[in-house]
């Protein structure tokens, strides 16, 4: 495989038709080789438009929907990050090069150790990997500017609402299969919040995420 002819294939072939338009996140795609973060026996795939498993049940996002949630994001290079969900690393390495700092929960200790080593290896130092469930928040180091949540939730625990600053993002795919709404909740208010969403989808839950009452009367 002719590794630069398949990332340059990636980025023009799913990502720019998906309305990944900014040219910093296209040429950043360049930059952090994804295939440093694939497990070994998945590296085939790659730059496939298809969710990679990690261990743990877990998954890599298909690069379509990394680098369109980062284009929403709008990361500046001040702002600090808390991200749910390692998993291999590689949207920490993204987020690690576009803004100040990194903060990384992952609740899989095998994901933790490969993502981290892979970061290390891509000679990424402003990554913190925390080894813990954030699934309702993590108070170390909150507010946030920005909380990235690499995993579905059924719905968005307050706690994670609170641990983004005013004028912080939130990227979060919420609901239920088959529809799951991706969305940037930005908080315009000490209480009040502005929900944009920007596709549909279908993911796999975060590991550890909290499931709501079903019940009805």
């Amino acid at each position: 495989m002719n590794i630069e002819q398949a990332r340059f294939n990636m980025i023009e072939q799913q990502i720019r038709p998906w309305n990944v338009l900014d040219q910093d996140i296209l040429d950043l795609l360049f930059v952090v080789k994804r295939e440093q973060f694939v497990p070994a026996a998945y590296q085939n795939l790659a730059f496939a438009d298809i969710e990679i498993p990690l261990p743990g049940g877990q998954a890599m996002f298909a690069p379509k929907f990394e680098a369109r949630i980062l284009q929403e994001l709008g990361l500046k290079k001040h702002e600090t990050v808390l991200e749910i969900g390692t998993g291999s690393g590689y949207m920490a390495a993204l987020l690690a090069h576009r803004g100040a700092k990194v903060t990384s929960v992952e609740i899989n200790e095998e994901n933790k150790t490969f993502a981290q080593k892979n970061l290390t290896r891509a000679g990424i130092g402003n990554v913190t990997v925390e080894l813990g469930n954030g699934a309702e928040g993590w108070a170390k180091g909150a507010p946030f500017d920005v909380i990235v949540i690499s995993g579905a939730l059924e719905v968005l625990p307050d706690e994670i609402l609170k641990q983004v600053k005013v004028r912080g993002r939130i990227a979060a795919i919420v609901g239920q299969p088959p529809v799951m709404e991706a969305c940037i909740i930005t908080r315009t208010g000490e209480n009040s919040y502005n929900t944009v969403k920007v596709f549909e989808t279908n993911m796999q839950y975060l590991v550890g995420a909290p499931v709501p009452s079903h019940f009805t009367f």
